[in-house]
């Protein structure tokens, strides 16, 4: 007795919908910075194992979380990558829409370089310096008040600094980059400067939160240079006045063109970043859409490799292209936790 052609078909059908409810190939978006460790990591699970290499989009890390908090359908990405931890209005969206069992995984160090073309003579700055350099509002004179940035060259805010003029090719703001570095300079600096708590002692009153002065010039001194730190490095070679901002694995891996400046006197080296003494460091993450992990049979293998000492440990592969590991024991202790699934939460966010 043979099959009837309307058998075969719903056999057919069927045998597509399982296919399409369950997949092998992770998706993966997120932070330009994870981006490079990441698709070294999935390019050694296609290569070793029976699963075909992940797909890695690079989409900076706040685009990232919205297009991982959208949804919990098989269609939504399974990881997305972060040069920052994730924010609690990002965690409040994710539980909006489902998805509510996500791991947090910590990778390791990044340090934020200031860089510029290897040709140029070596760059010192403050973090003030920095912060004067790229702020849409500065101090007055008189440090009295507030006025729209005035500075077109590193000579008018410290006479010390070259007579060169200031361009800042930097991260949009949907990059984790761009969220660290206005953390790590301009929120850490304004929020000890009485000329800008000022400014918002009203709405801290009516508010009850302060509101941190975070605020980039837009005059065409900054300039936003998209979400590949590649362009970046291209743009200074091309304009040796010209600084970028981007993630010290893409210094590393351009150190035949470009050149890290010391900030604060601390020049941004794997021992400095690693250490906490290079003043711009931050963690680099991952996060996890637990539940797509029963229909996605290669995420778990991905998330082990990524987080195995093959991968991330002091002699792994993603050192070799700038990735900075975590001591032994914190990097036992992020595995660990990886390994048991442990729930991000508005309270371990707040708290770590």
């Amino acid at each position: 007795m043979t099959l009837s052609k309307i058998t075969i078909a719903l056999l057919a059908a069927s045998a597509l919908t399982i296919s399409l409810s369950a997949r092998d190939q992770i998706k993966i978006v997120g932070s330009s910075t994870v981006y490079p460790f990441s698709s070294s990591v999935s390019e050694e699970l296609g290569a070793t194992t029976k699963f075909p290499t992940p797909v890695v989009e690079s989409t900076g890390t706040g685009g990232g979380m919205k297009l991982f908090c959208a949804s919990n359908d098989m269609n939504s990405p399974d990881i997305t990558n972060a040069s920052r931890r994730m924010k609690a209005d990002e965690l409040k969206l994710c539980e909006t829409n489902g998805v509510t069992d996500i791991t947090e995984a910590v990778i390791g160090f990044d340090g934020i370089a200031i860089a510029q073309a290897k040709a140029n003579a070596p760059f010192n700055v403050t973090k003030k310096q920095l912060l004067l350099a790229v702020a849409a509002e500065v101090p007055s004179a008189d440090g009295k008040s507030l006025i729209a940035n005035p500075y077109k060259k590193w000579s008018d805010i410290d006479a010390t600094l070259p007579d060169r003029e200031i361009t800042v090719y930097g991260p949009p703001k949907s990059s984790g980059t761009r969220d660290a570095f206005e953390e790590m300079v301009l929120k850490a600096l304004t929020e000890k400067m009485e000329v800008y708590t000022d400014l918002y002692k009203a709405d801290k009153e009516k508010n009850k939160a302060y509101k941190e002065y975070s605020v980039i010039r837009t005059d065409g001194v900054y300039v936003e240079a998209g979400e590949n730190d590649n362009l970046i490095v291209s743009k200074l070679d091309k304009n040796r006045a010209a600084f970028g901002i981007f993630g010290y694995s893409f210094l590393e891996e351009n150190a035949d063109k470009v050149q890290g400046s010391n900030v604060d006197g601390v020049a941004p080296t794997p021992d400095n970043i690693s250490s906490g003494k290079y003043p711009v460091s931050r963690s680099l993450f991952f996060y996890v859409k637990n539940a797509h992990a029963s229909e996605v049979p290669s995420l778990t293998p991905f998330v082990d490799l990524f987080m195995s000492e093959k991968m991330i440990g002091k002699k792994g592969i993603l050192g070799e292209i700038g990735l900075i590991p975590l001591p032994e024991k914190e990097r036992e202790a992020a595995r660990a936790a990886v390994a048991k699934k442990v729930k991000v939460t508005a309270e371990t966010l707040a708290h770590k």
